[in-house]
């Protein structure tokens, strides 16, 4: 009798909890970090290797195949107004939540550990200042490879969908490069499926290293703004994105069973990125176009982070509490209409978040150094918005496409069944 193999989620959720258990193990052994951090660093490196080549490759295919620019355009206004308004939701929920559930009334700062943030001070002049226009004209690359060398997803976006038109102009001339790039998507697929085997071991190191340096007991004097940003997660997955699913006749359950693996692992690294290729793989699969996945899921990096926008919402009225202030409707609205703008397009800086917050707070009375008291359980409330962002932005790539009447709905309908079935 054959035996049935383990699969990958359950691999990844083997190598978190074994990671939880060595940290803990070894709190406060600087030795841990040497031997786990380069283990943790190779995977990282192997993702972002693969996401530039499998992102350009997809869209210019995708875009090739419409070849129509008035229609492109549709989707992408539709895609940012899409956006726009679920962030903008998310914000709402983290203020609504905030004030009702008071966070941060009662802490005692005293008994926080207070963590340097000062490399999150060093990246906040990118953010000041940063508004749409910046944004905009910022999609618009000075220098291709100094952004693909730089990572900057918005102008490697741009450039790929201009490409993806000139392929198409050309007809015949054209169809070489489409084969070319063709085979690379699929090659780099192929690439992306054997890097995820490493995972697991990826995601012991990371978290092992995590859990060794804060431990578990620094979430003690927090708990209560952990809980909270954790619950207001679930409920923005399942009520706000849940009836945004329900409304595109999308079960928003059938997307989380089919992104169980992807979700366990941005979990686990706190990071969307390890998990980009397969999204586009996998919402293809799920039913929806190349043209549109390839295009709305990458955008989606830079201005589709629900889980951020919510948690930034929550942390700024939780510093607000916890130093005593007590600030008016005017003062909260203004915060909204802030991280709205600063929020966007910024996906490339290192700790968005904090540095969102750090380039926002002074600008309804807020001390930025109060982030120095939440900055030793970020990474636990990181790895909650990260699959919130995750969730997020494929939701996004089904609705677009449901938007657009492209969403092949038989094809979505067979490959939830492979999924049921593999289960």
């Amino acid at each position: 009798m054959k035996k049935k193999k383990i699969g990958l989620a359950w691999q990844i959720l083997i190598g978190l909890i074994l990671g939880i258990a060595v940290g803990a193990a070894f709190y406060g052994n600087p030795n841990i970090e040497s031997y786990l951090q380069p283990i943790g660093d190779i995977f990282l490196r192997l993702i972002k290797m693969i996401v530039i080549p499998i992102v350009i490759a997809s869209i210019v295919v995708g875009v090739a195949g419409v070849g129509d620019i008035k229609k492109l355009g549709k989707i992408g206004g539709k895609t940012i107004l899409y956006f726009e308004i679920i962030t903008t939701i998310a914000l709402l929920v983290g203020l609504v939540v905030a004030n009702v559930f008071q966070p941060g009334a009662g802490v005692d700062m005293k008994a926080i550990q207070k963590t340097d943030i000062q490399k999150y001070v060093d990246t906040t002049s990118e953010v000041e200042n940063h508004g749409f226009v910046e944004t905009f004209v910022n999609i618009v690359p000075k220098n291709l490879f100094s952004s693909l060398a730089e990572g900057d997803m918005l102008a490697i976006i741009f450039f790929s969908v201009m490409f993806g038109l000139g392929v198409a102009a050309i007809g015949e001339r054209g169809k070489p490069v489409l084969q070319f790039f063709q085979g690379v998507a699929d090659a780099m697929f192929y690439v992306t499926n054997t890097i995820m085997k490493f995972a697991p071991f990826g995601v012991f190191a990371l978290i092992g290293v995590t859990v060794s340096k804060f431990g578990l007991q620094s979430l003690i004097p927090l708990s209560k703004l952990v809980i909270l940003v954790y619950l207001a997660m679930i409920f923005f997955v399942i009520v706000v994105l849940g009836l945004t699913a329900r409304l595109f006749g999308i079960n928003i359950f059938s997307m989380i069973r089919i992104l169980k693996d992807e979700l366990i692992l941005a979990y686990s690294t706190s990071s969307s990125e390890t998990v980009l290729p397969k999204l586009i793989e996998k919402m293809e699969r799920f039913g929806c176009p190349k043209a549109i996945t390839s295009f709305v899921i990458p955008t989606g990096y830079s201005f589709n982070l629900d889980g951020s926008t919510l948690y930034q919402a929550i942390a700024a009225i939780f510093i607000a509490q916890m130093y005593g202030i007590d600030l008016s409707i005017t003062q909260q609205v203004t915060l909204l209409l802030t991280l709205m703008v600063t929020s966007k397009g910024i996906a490339g800086v290192p700790g968005v978040s904090f540095v969102v917050l750090l380039a926002t707070l002074h600008v309804v009375g807020i001390p930025a150094e109060g982030l120095a008291f939440i900055a030793g359980v970020d990474r636990i409330m990181d790895m909650a918005r990260t699959v919130v962002n995750v969730v997020g932005n494929s939701l996004a790539a089904v609705v677009m496409s449901k938007w657009e009447k492209q969403y092949d709905d038989q094809k979505g309908q067979s490959y939830l069944a492979e999924v049921k079935k593999a289960a």
